[in-house]
């Protein structure tokens, strides 16, 4: 069974309403931006690490192998798995595409949680 498309855009970078399902995986509103200033169709703010994980980690890239771990977890709890299933069931057969304001999106939650739809959907 091939695995769903997932791609990642930051909300500064790509303000168009390209193909795929858009969901916006960041639990803050990205500063200097108004809500119209780029497409997205969701706004999972339950998709976020935990406020606790994000101010622990503080995108500190020496912990992001901790980070993983524990962002991992969070997704495969209960809350996690539900938050997940819901962005499954409104994108439907569409692709995903994740939108962070984040500047480095390889140390990012957005890349973890690519993987995890990656493997998991």
């Amino acid at each position: 069974m091939p695995s769903r498309a997932v791609d990642i855009e930051r909300v500064y970078d790509h303000p168009g309403a390209e193909a795929g399902f858009r969901v916006f995986v960041d639990k803050l509103w990205p500063r200097g931006l108004r809500k119209d200033s780029f497409h997205y169709d969701d706004w999972a703010k339950d998709l976020a690490p935990s406020s606790d994980l994000r101010h622990w980690y503080s995108h500190d890239v020496a912990e992001f192998g901790e980070f993983r771990s524990r962002y991992l977890a969070e997704l495969e709890s209960t809350d996690g798995r539900s938050a997940v299933e819901r962005v499954l069931d409104l994108a439907g057969d569409r692709p995903l595409v994740l939108l962070t304001a984040t500047k480095d999106v390889e140390h990012s939650h957005a890349a973890v949680l690519r993987q995890f739809l990656e493997e998991t959907a």
